[in-house]
């Protein structure tokens, strides 16, 4: 005799936490939806069969305020569930409930392993319907679609702290969880993983750098791209990951087990190993908009559950406000909405430790409901001021794709930005356009002229000259055009706008002369880059010449093109130690890293004929000499020549007994030492200096015989 199916004992549930979590021998379910009629609850055994138990809340039992909320016994660790979600459909109202979609959770842990459905079956509508996204489809998308995991907070830190640098003493390197380790030459058990990353830790330790800034790792969608790569015939897929699908959620691709919400604690265990390295993680994450795209795009979520409050919609509601460029507009600051955001920031940093968070499109974060930049952004203002958040590293990329450029105003002090102007600047300076030269000093000594009248200091810079949004610094070198054609779009994406040179010849060569003037090129802006005031960001890949073969927009491209080829780690070695070399540098000498502008008193200017220097003249040379407030006890003399011609320095000098002691020429070979760092190697200069065309020659005070 077959048993009966054992009967579901239900609670009303509590509205908070919001999400699903364990409690007693079941676990509370909550969703929030202001104008839903009703909500059921998933609940299945598999991930590929039809709900084991499908539960309607009572909006009398199972409603507070806005808060649907059931508990149910019998749940444990690792339950797969979702919801359906009943309402009005009434797109130019703003109302886009189907009660024919599966809808994840928001506040999802994890996701089980289908990341790769088909994008046509969460659409709300019928792909073939004339009226498109205004008509609503009948067809039930259960089966097809990934499901929540409810997975167990509990996790082994063994007194994980966090490295809690200062901003002064920061060094960060930008990197993709896949891209670092997925190349066979990675030489790692995991390739691609969470746990790929943690295997390089120690090669991320040998550089020196103090954080690590992952590209997104909240789930994302990867197969929304519907070209082809039109030299392989390939797929094109999401790679970098600014896609976001759920923002409480590790992206499951990056796990080396992608079963039982595995991805949750690999994702953990890489950050605990990278804090026992000393070295901070810091998130990259897409709170601009989310994968759902425009009003054609497919209903997974938000959308599915209250779209006229988590978007900005047009005045016609059925369209959406787009400053993103990707579709849709998160509506940030509004009161639920910044709940939302405040929530998922304080999960990663409480339940995951991560120290800090890079926000993509940031100014996007300050449009009112109308799309309206604000003075004082509230979601800005409370992120700022969260006292769990308090001491997170915080970073804006400071505009967004609707035009606004914030950098320098972003608003806040205790936000850090990227400062884009530091990577023109010195891309121009060094690629030799006349008259930069005031700029480019300008961002050596921290962007005064940027930062300086908003009571900003030069820790509110983050100085970089590549990213991954653009050329690589060997590629910076090797090309003077963008070369995206395997993108599928006619090589139209990307920024044509790139300061860059090929020195001579498009793409890689083998000519010795070239190949001398691109690795002093990369030298020189590896050493501006570590001696400027600010934190410094390196490019992943950057410090052994990686390259992208000219592709400055490689988001599609999961492959070679973006992929870290460790064989060139061998090739380049040379890079690899004078990265080395200046990051150590840097670390030595606290008057590259004071958190306060120079003053007149710290610095001295000079032409390369050792007068005064005049800023408006289009020169491509100059000198100064630092002394900082901490550091009188030693100067240091930095000398550029971004011209094609070399020119004889003169040093001015305090007394005639001052004696320099040669610490860089980059126009030397790298044999024996990237830096003389000893006295052997070291040549005393006294008050002259020849500096070869290209150049920039790095000196302190010779002690011994002043």
């Amino acid at each position: 005799m077959t048993e009966p199916p054992k009967k579901t004992v239900t609670e009303a549930g509590f509205p908070f936490p919001f999400g699903a979590r364990l409690y007693g021998n079941g676990a509370n379910f909550t969703l929030f939806s202001r104008h839903a009629e009703g909500v059921h609850l998933l609940l299945f055994d598999e991930e590929n069969n039809p709900p084991a138990r499908t539960l309607k809340l009572n909006p009398s039992q199972n409603k507070t305020g806005d808060i649907w909320h059931i508990r149910v016994e019998d749940i444990k660790e690792n339950q797969l569930y979702a919801f359906k979600v009943e309402g009005p459909f009434l797109p130019e109202a703003g109302h886009r409930f189907t009660p024919y979609r599966l809808i994840l959770d928001p506040y999802a842990r994890a996701i089980t392993a289908k990341p790769d459905f088909n994008i046509e079956a969460a659409l709300a509508y019928p792909p073939q319907s004339a009226q498109k996204d205004l008509s609503l489809s009948h067809e039930d998308n259960t089966a097809s679609m990934p499901k929540c995991i409810l997975v167990e907070e509990r996790f082994d830190w063994q007194n994980d702290a966090p490295p809690d640098h200062l901003w002064s003493e920061t060094i960060i390197y930008e990197t993709h969880v896949r891209g670092l380790t997925v190349h066979p030459s990675s030489g790692v058990s995991h390739p691609g993983t969470y746990a790929g990353v943690t295997e390089k830790i120690p090669y991320l330790k040998s550089l020196g750098i103090t954080a690590v800034e992952l590209m997104p790792v909240q789930q994302f969608l990867e197969n929304e791209i519907d070209k082809m790569n039109p030299l392989t015939g390939e797929t094109l897929r999401n790679y970098w990951g600014y896609n976001p699908l759920l923002y409480f959620t590790p992206h499951l691709k990056y796990a080396a087990r992608q079963t039982e919400g595995r991805q949750v604690i690999e994702f953990k265990t890489m950050v605990r190993e990278l804090h026992k390295a000393d070295i901070e993680v810091i998130l990259d994450v897409v709170l601009n908009h989310t994968a759902e795209g425009n009003e054609r795009g497919p209903t997974l979520c938000y959308r599915g559950i209250e779209n006229s409050i988590f978007y900005l919609l047009d005045s016609n509601k059925r369209y959406y406000r787009n400053y993103s460029g990707c579709g849709n507009t998160l509506n940030c600051n509004h009161p639920v909405v910044r709940d939302f955001i405040i929530d998922c920031l304080r999960y990663w940093v409480v339940e995951m430790h991560v120290d800090g968070f890079r926000f993509d499109l940031a100014s996007v974060l300050g449009r009112d409901e109308n799309g309206a930049i604000m003075k004082n952004p509230p979601i800005l203002e409370r992120i700022a001021e969260d006292p769990i958040l308090r001491h997170t590293k915080l970073i804006a990329e400071a505009w967004d794709a609707a035009g606004v450029y914030q950098v320098g105003s972003f608003p806040g002090k205790r936000w850090a930005e990227w400062n884009g102007r530091y990577r023109d600047d010195v891309r121009r300076f060094w690629r030799g356009d006349p008259g930069w030269t005031g700029a480019f000093a300008s961002r050596l000594c921290g962007s005064a002229d940027i930062y300086q009248k908003e009571g900003k200091v030069p820790l509110n810079s983050i100085n970089f000259i590549t990213c991954h949004d653009g050329f690589t610094l060997n590629d910076l070198v090797s090309y003077n055009q963008k070369h995206n054609e395997a993108n599928g779009e006619n090589n139209r994406d990307g920024s044509a706008d790139n300061f860059s040179s090929n020195y001579g010849h498009e793409g890689e060569t083998e000519n010795p002369d070239l190949e001398k003037i691109r690795i002093r090129q990369i030298k020189n802006m590896i050493a501006t880059l570590l001696i400027s005031r600010g934190v410094p960001m390196l490019l992943g890949g950057d410090e052994f010449r990686r390259t992208q073969r000219g592709n400055n927009n490689a988001y599609c491209q999961d492959n070679e093109i973006s992929w870290y080829d460790w064989r060139f780690l061998e090739k380049n070695r040379e890079i690899y130690r004078f990265v080395q070399e200046m990051v150590k540098f840097r670390k030595e000498h606290s008057v590259l890293t004071e958190e306060k502008f120079y003053s007149q008193n710290d610095i001295l200017w000079f032409n390369y004929d050792g007068n005064p220097p005049d800023w408006r003249y289009p020169g491509k040379s100059f000198g100064c000499i630092l002394s900082g407030r901490e550091t009188t006890e030693e100067k240091i003399c930095l000398l550029f020549n971004a011209d094609s011609v070399q020119k004889h320095f003169v040093i001015p000098a305090e007394n005639n007994r001052e004696q320099w002691s040669l610490i860089l020429d980059t126009f030397e070979t790298a044999a024996p030492n990237p830096l003389r760092k000893s006295g052997k190697d070291r040549a005393v200069v006294n008050g002259h200096y020849l500096l070869r065309e290209r150049s920039l020659a790095l000196l302190t005070i010779f002690i011994g015989n002043s």
